[in-house]
């Protein structure tokens, strides 16, 4: 339960300018702004809600997957580390159990991947998080769930992550 509201809750942290227009093709989602994922296999749900490119919620587990395009001038010209400060704009009691910059389909990316607490909740979840800085565009994955169910669906992430594209 805690990692659905937290998967809301990282929605509304990306509302600040989402491209709209995207659809599903096979098993192939595509946003407005030019970018592709390979949806996950088994009990992997889409979500219609927020301002989100995309999300995913577990059918079973309390956990989500988000991918996001922000194309906004201003933010392609933030440093990477503030771009991830305001994805995580509502946890407290972090604790970041790795950070640094990892290869994404031959981009660099942001990656960071904590545990926290959301501003309303005591329920811990953990969280990670890429992001890739385009030409035109910021593009934010993230993976939440509840610390006991993280690992299940962790290799889910990285093969979405993985194929992501920005075309």
């Amino acid at each position: 339960m805690a990692a659905r509201r937290a998967a809301v809750v990282v929605v509304a942290v990306l509302t600040m300018a989402a491209c709209a227009g995207s659809r599903i093709e096979g098993n192939v989602f595509r946003g407005e702004s030019g970018y592709r994922v390979t949806l996950p296999a088994g009990p992997w749900r889409v979500v219609q809600a927020g301002e989100a490119g995309l999300e995913l919620r577990h059918a079973v587990a309390p956990a989500g997957m988000l991918v996001n395009a922000t194309c906004v001038s201003a933010a392609v010209r933030r440093p990477p580390e503030l771009l991830v400060r305001h994805l995580l704009v509502g946890v407290r009691d972090r604790e970041v159990l790795e950070a640094g910059e990892m290869p994404v389909n031959g981009r660099v990316a942001t990656h960071t991947l904590l545990e926290g607490r959301w501003r309303e909740g005591e329920d811990r979840v953990r969280i990670e998080a890429y992001v890739l800085k385009g030409t035109e565009c910021v593009y934010d994955l993230l993976y939440v769930a509840a610390p006991g169910v993280f690992a299940e669906g962790r290799d889910e992430f990285r093969r979405f992550v993985e194929s992501f594209d920005a075309e």
